[in-house]
């Protein structure tokens, strides 16, 4: 079965740094991207980064360029996702995502989450 678990996450002040994990199983981990999504309280879930299988390309949200990493480790079937300056607005839960063929649905695909990890920024 897949499986995503995240974890990491916690209450840091706003400027401050904060790394969130997400272990992967059930699925063949270096073959497929991984995303980043957050969603806080009322509001959609939104795309925060994602990396390519070999973690060559990785784009990111406007709103966290320059202050968010995500990175991978093959080896370990882990993606992680680097904070630093924070700001209260990025306060979520964070998910991790990978999409993977619908056993139900050929030609389809769709999208595996973890559990969420919640991020507070706050002073």
């Amino acid at each position: 079965q897949v499986q995503l678990v995240e974890s990491g996450g916690g209450l840091v002040q706003p400027g401050g740094s904060l790394s969130v994990s997400c272990a992967a199983s059930g699925f063949t981990f270096s073959t497929n991207a991984m995303s980043w999504y957050r969603q806080a309280p009322g509001k959609e879930r939104e795309l925060v980064a994602s990396i390519s299988r070999l973690g060559a390309t990785r784009n990111y949200a406007d709103s966290v360029k320059g202050r968010f990493t995500i990175s991978r480790d093959n080896a370990k079937n882990t993606v992680a996702l680097e904070m630093n300056s924070l700001k209260p607005e990025d306060t979520a839960v964070y998910y991790c995502n990978v999409n993977l063929p619908d056993r139900n649905l050929s030609g389809r695909q769709r999208a595996y989450w973890g559990q969420g990890t919640q991020v507070t920024v706050s002073s």
